[in-house]
């Protein structure tokens, strides 16, 4: 499900909200970002935006939380977010926004999308709390948000359990996938003394090695993580039953694959 939902949630992170956001202010891309994403939290200050998103490096939120507040206010940014990013959907899928089995997913993908649990989940409460589109391609993206912030909440609270901060999760994910920290983009603007201090904080664990990979341990410590955050994100979808959970899959598929390979 995860493959399957993120590139349509991620539309919204494309260029048709980007330049939205742009036209009402917004002084980059990231201004934009976090007004969007940030939105369903309210005035939330950078401290706590910070922890909820969980893998900025310190000081990255508060150069645009609350600066954009000043230009557009919460309401405002979800509303251009929304409109925004149903627009960039239809444009990369194509015939298939009019298409009845896209009516179909987002009704089921709705149905899961709003009966997760939502303790301890405090980004995707925000996005419960907001109604839910009536057109058919910003329900489907809507929905698809709401189990994405669904997932990553849960994918923060299992690295909480493994004692990994936001920067060291980073170093994770470019290890596993082959890559040197510096190399991976989240991370590699950071300065080089504040990279290789998190790296060293890793090795002095055990998770990563003299040459900067993986340890057994380390590799344990990663899959342990993704295991426990696919476990907590699977409630979401305790609403469907078998045959619906199957029918939902195959009516997402031709449409995620549209939205991959335009993002490709």
């Amino acid at each position: 499900m995860f493959e399957l939902l993120e590139p349509i949630a991620t539309v919204t992170f494309s260029e048709v909200p980007n330049e939205a956001f742009l036209a009402l202010g917004m002084r980059n891309y990231w201004d934009g970002y976090f007004a969007g994403r940030a939105a369903p939290l309210g005035m939330a200050p950078a401290e706590v935006v910070h922890a909820v998103f969980y893998n900025f490096a310190d000081g990255e939120v508060a150069r645009h939380i609350p600066w954009v507040w000043g230009k557009i206010t919460p309401q405002e940014a979800i509303a251009v977010r929304e409109r925004s990013s149903a627009t960039a959907l239809r444009q990369t899928i194509g015939e298939l926004a009019d298409s009845p089995a896209l009516v179909r997913a987002a009704d089921l993908a709705t149905r899961a999308a709003v009966s997760a649990p939502t303790e301890g989940r405090v980004l995707y409460a925000g996005l419960r709390a907001l109604d839910v589109p009536e057109e058919p391609v910003a329900r489907l993206w809507h929905a698809a948000t709401l189990l994405r912030e669904h997932r990553g909440d849960g994918h923060n609270a299992a690295l909480v359990a493994h004692g990994i901060g936001g920067t060291e999760s980073h170093v994770l994910m470019a290890l596993s996938l082959g890559m040197r920290a510096e190399e991976f983009g989240r991370i590699h603007h950071l300065p080089k003394a504040q990279l290789a201090a998190v790296v060293d904080g890793l090795r002095g664990r055990g998770l990563v090695d003299a040459a900067g990979g993986f340890t057994h341990a380390g590799r344990e410590t990663k899959q342990r993580i993704e295991e426990l955050t696919d476990e907590l994100a699977a409630p979401a979808y305790d609403v469907l039953s078998a045959d619906e959970l199957d029918e939902l899959i195959a009516k997402l598929e031709p449409i995620a694959a549209a939205a991959q390979a335009v993002d490709d």
